[in-house]
């Protein structure tokens, strides 16, 4: 890491836009019994249990946190698991989180134990997206919107002092 590094989003910034994700998730979703938001372990999981609170202060609608475990550096030679049942997943709305949405590689690999049952309805959501898709992945919600060339690095910090950073 180097210490050229610029902060794009400051912690009231972060916390703002994980309260907006959470509001949209009910408003595309206000009329669900239950919905299960679905974390790539590591900061994805991190921002799901965040977006989960934040959900749970604006809805009565009962949320459940799932975490999605991959090595995100072979996705293909590894089994991707949940740390629930799949039935619990079945026949609901799921939103799949991660905490930065880059080449879509990551998050279409996460979604392969929700392609093997049937689920209601299949989400994305990011904190930051940076638009180099080389997967067909695009976010239902997402916090920010960043222009980067392929070669930068988005630093996304979260727990006491949430910060997103471009080095």
């Amino acid at each position: 890491m180097t210490a050229d590094k610029t902060r794009i989003l400051d912690s009231g910034q972060v916390k703002q836009k994980i309260r907006r994700i959470a509001y949209q998730i009910f408003e595309e979703n206000f009329k669900e019994k239950s919905i299960v938001i679905a974390g790539i372990d590591g900061q994805g999981y991190t921002l799901a249990k965040l977006i989960a609170k934040e959900f749970e202060a604006v809805s009565a609608i009962p949320v459940t946190v799932v975490k999605v475990m991959l090595d995100k550096a072979a996705p293909q030679q590894h089994e991707v698991k949940l740390d629930c049942h799949i039935q619990e997943v079945k026949k609901k709305s799921i939103v799949l989180v991660d905490d930065v949405l880059n080449t879509g590689r990551t998050l279409a690999y996460a979604m392969k134990p929700f392609l093997e049952t049937e689920v209601k309805k299949l989400e994305v959501a990011v904190l930051v997206n940076r638009s180099h898709t080389t997967f067909p992945i695009y976010p239902r919600y997402s916090g920010f919107e960043l222009a980067t060339t392929i070669n930068d690095h988005v630093q996304v910090v979260l727990g006491k002092d949430p910060a997103v950073y471009l080095t």
